[in-house]
């Protein structure tokens, strides 16, 4: 049973270890836990609806505030506190395609606003809603969910759109294929909200970011239907997916999906490597992802963050023992910086490839140290957003954010996004724990991943405010330092304002004139992305 108010499987936890907790109290002080607020309390305020009765349509207050958020601080922090306004007047769970077309006859006729819902995992606002007069109804897509075709000649896959990440690929995996996409939030996401954000997976250095693996679709607008064929390729203009991908439910309604598969890999072997300073490191992974080898991933944590990623993963003994490493192969402790490298593909093409990064780790004196640290990486990888809740529980408040910059900016912009977060909260005399990594590296640059923690204040409202001010002062930085305002996440609500800054005058009127078009009486997820 998923949590009403966190993150996951109430049957999940990720404890914090004394090790850990430790940390946060000597670089925040101790936590400061508030209560949650109840559930029957908040069913009690929500309002009637608005939705004349139909049977596809759920008008339960539970329901309703299930479907009132997602997964951001500000979402947390209403439903925790009990600060949450706004809920849709009606849930709808349609069926089939039928079902579908009839709901979207059925808002048309009586005058909705429409919010597409997957799987609830938008970390930027993407499901919040409106205010207004006209009523809201949310859609969920959670039972459109299933294979339509597979095209094992043609590497091709078509799916429901409201399939999630772990029923997708069971199907795919039965067949020995996979798609390859795997975001953090990869056990409730969907398939829709992949595309509809421009989602990149954990392993997109290998298989491609969500904009190379939609290949067509098709889309039920306010105009009617629109579809886009899977060419592999084509010179017919611009390239319509490229409307539909980032366009988070402002067009429509994304009923289909045909996504490119690969054969499942025959190895995915993913090491731990330690570099002795920052510049080496960055050096060392700008030189890897130029180099074209088959890499799944590569992940480097800067000094901070691998001392935090070594403070929970515990192990005292054997962090003793990779200590006592480091030291010996004269890694300064309080300098290194951690990275994990992933090969993927044929044995003898990842034996050769290991070989080539192996010379370019070496030139920029970094050590390898086995796959333990990589299989633990695998473990966990979905469990880690879990933390999320333990921190709460003791007081604490987790975010992040993430850019995406040329190589020449990297170290730069991750240096003014943190000193954006440690001084954001100083009117407060309060402090804010910040870390950062590249998770998503290209041949011309690399994603900027900054994590930050603060303590929970007095109440939700100062919560909000001063997480407000720390979103502001990183999302100003990575203008500055001229970073995409997203790189990963889509815009939804939380990064609206800094899209002008991107885009231009030109292009943001653009956009609006292609939602206005198509939309014209702005009745699909109004007020996200522009």
């Amino acid at each position: 049973m998923l949590r009403w108010n966190g993150w996951g499987d109430k049957s999940v936890d990720f404890p914090l270890l004394p090790g850990a907790r430790e940390m946060l109290r000597e670089f925040l002080g101790e936590g400061k836990p508030g209560s949650d607020y109840p559930l029957e309390k908040l069913i009690d305020r929500v309002p009637r609806s608005r939705i004349s009765p139909h049977p596809l349509i759920s008008t339960d207050p539970k329901e309703r505030i299930v479907h009132a958020h997602g997964q951001s601080l500000p979402d947390w922090i209403a439903l925790r506190g009990g600060t949450l306004q706004r809920f849709p007047d009606g849930v709808a769970l349609p069926n089939t395609l039928g079902d579908l077309q009839e709901l979207l006859t059925f808002a048309e006729k009586n005058k909705l606003v429409v919010i597409p819902y997957g799987g609830g995992t938008s970390v930027v606002g993407h499901l919040d809603v409106p205010e207004g007069k006209r009523p809201v109804l949310s859609l969920s897509l959670r039972h459109l969910n299933r294979l339509i075709d597979l095209d094992s000649y043609n590497l091709l896959a078509t799916f429901e759109a409201g399939i999630r990440g772990p029923d997708l690929e069971a199907q795919l995996r039965a067949k020995e294929f996979t798609l390859g996409h795997f975001p953090q939030s990869f056990e409730y996401s969907s398939l829709g909200g992949w595309i509809v954000t421009r989602a990149c997976g954990q392993e997109s250095t290998h298989y491609g970011r969500m904009d190379e693996l939609f290949a067509g679709g098709e889309i039920l607008t306010p105009k009617g239907p629109m579809s886009v064929p899977p060419f592999p390729a084509s010179a017919a203009g611009p390239d319509l997916r490229h409307i539909l991908l980032g366009s988070e439910g402002r067009l429509g309604v994304l009923t289909r999906a045909t996504v490119k598969i690969s054969l499942l890999p025959e190895r995915h072997d993913i090491y731990g490597v330690f570099f002795p300073s920052w510049k080496s490191a960055v050096e060392a992974v700008r030189m890897l992802a130029t180099a074209r080898l088959p890499f799944s991933m590569i992940r480097l944590s800067n000094q901070t963050e691998t001392r935090t990623n070594l403070a929970l993963a515990g192990h005292s003994w054997q962090l003793s023992l990779l200590k006592r490493y480091l030291r010996l192969r004269k890694i300064p402790e309080e300098e290194a910086c951690m990275c994990l490298i992933g090969l993927i593909g044929q044995r003898r093409i990842v034996n050769a490839a290991r070989r080539e990064a192996t010379f370019i780790i070496n030139r920029n004196d970094g050590i390898f140290v086995g796959k333990a640290m990589g299989e633990a990486w695998k473990k966990n990888r979905f469990r880690t957003p879990y933390l999320r809740n333990t921190l709460w529980d003791i007081g604490y408040a987790v975010d992040t954010v993430e850019t995406a910059v040329t190589w020449d900016k990297v170290t730069a912009a991750m240096q003014s996004i943190e000193k954006a977060f440690v001084n954001g909260l100083a009117p407060w005399n309060e402090k804010v724990h910040a870390f950062t990594h590249l998770s998503s590296v290209y041949t011309t640059g690399s994603s900027v991943y900054t994590t930050f923690v603060f303590r929970l204040a007095e109440t939700p409202d100062e919560t909000l405010t001063r997480w407000q001010t720390l979103k502001k002062a990183a999302s100003l930085a990575i203008v500055a330092a001229g970073g995409t305002i997203t790189h990963q996440h889509g815009i939804g609500i939380d990064h609206k304002p800094y899209v002008g800054y991107e885009k231009g005058p030109i292009g943001l009127s653009t956009l609006r004139e292609i939602c206005s078009h198509i939309d014209p009486d702005q009745r699909m997820n109004p007020t996200k992305l522009v």
